[in-house]
């Protein structure tokens, strides 16, 4: 669970600099008051009245110094040059010593916590992404670092200087009238406590509103990604009813919960702070008239506590602006803490993606493999298989049988509960995960295309590869077909999600990229089954032209793609049942026989 210390160390690679951005920023709050000081000084000079003791030492060291009478005008001169140094002096280093070392460690925070986001996303284990979609993700990454990196300047150099400079006025009215700074000093106590505490109640508002945002926002990304499917079926006006109650939901609690407290909060503050003022008028009049105090005490405690009781409204702006970002950043931070995939150690280290240092022969062995995704309830049970070098092995059987679920162990996506699993006798655990992997290659049903060139996308997993060996993969997969027919050939840009490619022409790219990588093992994931005959025969004979040059495992639905597969293993409720090949188990009346029976007369598998 993430906690504000969490959003404090957000910033805490560059805490060095922060306090040094920070204190800077506090001193020139401070600094400021000099001036409203100095002006009082100046009008007792002009009204006859005495200076401040200290004020009278430090113009006499400077008449020692100068040989020039202690006068009116050396008085005035000195107060003079005193506004002088705090406005004019410091008005160009006041920029470069607060301004730009805020912003700058924002935007380094920001590319920092932007990089750990990423490396978080690349790490996560499958079964998130199977709970949370794309937008819900990207939102939440986004939307913290944005107001990370907002708030940081507001935080660091406005509310803490504006906290302190409040102090500071304190101090200076504490030495000229304690009874007056006693009373500022409660007033501000009880407003800023007031303001804190309904923001407290506020924040949990604002944790609503950001849930609900999340979510209207993942729906939207949902729409853009099937909006094919939208309108095939017409669903649109339901779409935009779902949608609307979503936003009438947040404008509810935005606006008549969120807006309406601190409208509340403001009117009553207000109401408040001009009490508080008018009551340090009447104290510091009442004090001037009883000589306690002199003209230029009277001038600089107004002018200070105005100063300081106009800093409460940018205060608990600030505050509220804080309070608005705070559930975001705890929900990116929340996102940072999710726990790792157990098999991402080291994958993202500085040398990952060279070539693997493992060479297999391609011999696989299963041996007593069983594992569920639930403890409850077992998805592969007991499961014992040898594949030879070489071979090419069909997994057949309906739906839910575990067949991709055996893929998924072989590529250590996930760790079989009992039983080992072996390549050329090795034990795949005891692999480095990120270099074993890339001795295999694995093509989906769904190939996932970036937006890039062809040839960004055929030699993503083997950027190295030289135009000469893309042409040869893209040969033997039949996508030197579709080069040929492309406006821009292999620089043709293939668009999100390669939108502007077929399945057919996605499928051969897959195809193409797997073979590049040259692997040991490569993986069709029912590769064929949302095909049309005529792109399904092109894939068949793609992967016939593969068969014999590396171990090859088939996932098919439709039978025909295994007709001429080594070994047909056959799985049923997770266990294996059947072995052979196409012919011997045509010849038993098994599974799957009865399921090519079903698919020789245009029945559906269940």
């Amino acid at each position: 669970m993430a906690k504000f210390r969490d959003i404090l160390n957000y910033f805490r690679p560059d805490w060095k600099l922060s306090v040094f951005s920070i204190a800077a920023s506090s001193i020139y709050e401070i600094i400021d008051l000099v001036v409203p000081y100095a002006i009082g000084q100046i009008l007792n000079i002009l009204s006859g009245q005495p200076l401040d003791i200290p004020l009278q030492r430090a113009i006499a060291n400077i008449s020692d110094i100068t040989n020039y009478p202690v006068n009116k005008p050396l008085s005035l001169g000195v107060l003079l040059g005193l506004i002088f140094l705090v406005t004019v002096v410091r008005a160009p280093t006041q920029p470069w010593l607060t301004a730009w070392f805020h912003w700058d460690i924002a935007l380094r925070s920001r590319r920092h916590k932007t990089q750990t986001a990423i490396e978080k996303i690349l790490t996560l284990p499958l079964e998130f992404y199977d709970e949370n979609n794309p937008g819900r993700i990207a939102g939440r990454v986004a939307r913290g670092v944005a107001n990370h990196t907002w708030t940081y300047p507001e935080i660091a150099g406005q509310l803490i200087p504006k906290l302190l400079r409040v102090l500071g006025i304190f101090v200076f009215i504490l030495v000229i009238e304690w009874r007056i700074a006693i009373l500022y000093l409660i007033s501000f106590v009880l407003i800023l406590g007031f303001t804190l505490k309904n923001l407290q109640r506020i924040i949990w508002h604002e944790a609503r509103l950001d849930k609900y945002s999340e979510d209207t926002e993942s729906r939207t990304s949902e729409l853009i990604t099937n909006i094919k499917t939208v309108k095939a079926f017409a669903t649109e006006s339901k779409e935009l009813k779902r949608q609307r109650q979503r936003l009438e939901r947040e404008l509810t609690l935005v606006d008549y919960r969120i807006h309406k407290s601190y409208v509340k909060l403001i009117t009553w503050q207000k109401t408040v702070i001009q009490f508080c003022v008018f009551m340090i008028l009447t104290l510091t009049l009442v004090a001037t008239v009883n000589e306690q105090i002199s003209l230029g005490h009277f001038v600089m405690t107004l002018t200070l506590s105005s100063m300081a009781y106009a800093e409460l409204e940018p205060i608990s702006t600030l505050a509220e602006v804080f309070a608005r970002r705070y559930s975001s950043m705890l929900r990116f931070h929340e996102f940072l803490q999710e726990p790792a995939a157990s098999d991402s150690a080291g994958l993202l280290e500085e040398g990952s993606q060279t070539e693997s240092p493992y060479k297999f022969s391609g011999k696989l062995e299963l041996a007593r493999v069983s594992f569920g995704y639930d403890a409850n309830r077992q998805v592969l049970q007991d499961i014992n298989l040898l594949i030879e070098p070489y071979q090419t092995v069909a997994l057949v059987g309906r739906s839910g049988s575990g067949k991709s679920t055996l893929v998924k162990l072989l590529l250590r996506y996930f760790e079989p509960q009992e039983g080992q699993i072996l390549i050329d006798g090795q034990d795949i655990r005891t692999l480095d995960v990120g270099k074993y992997r890339r001795r295999l290659a694995i093509v989906h049903q769904e190939v996932d295309v970036f937006n890039g060139t062809i040839l960004d996308n055929l030699t993503y997993g083997r950027s190295d590869a030289n135009f000469e060996q893309v042409q040869e993969a893209c040969r033997i997969a039949r996508v030197d077909e579709v080069v040929a027919a492309l406006p821009q050939g292999y620089y043709t840009i293939v668009g999100e999600r390669g939108v502007r490619l077929s399945g057919g022409q996605r499928q051969r790219l897959g195809i193409a990229r797997a073979l590049l990588v040259e692997p040991d093992v490569l993986i069709f994931d029912e590769a064929t089954s949302s095909l049309d005959y005529e792109s399904e025969r092109s894939i068949q004979l793609a992967m016939r032209s593969i068969q014999g040059t590396c171990t090859t495992i088939v996932i098919a639905h439709r039978l025909s793609t295994v007709r001429e597969a080594d070994k047909i293993v056959v799985l049923d409720r997770g266990r294996i049942v059947e072995v052979g090949s196409h012919d011997e188990l045509l010849r038993h009346e098994g599974i799957y026989r009865r399921l090519h029976s079903l698919q020789e007369t245009g029945e559906l598998l269940s």
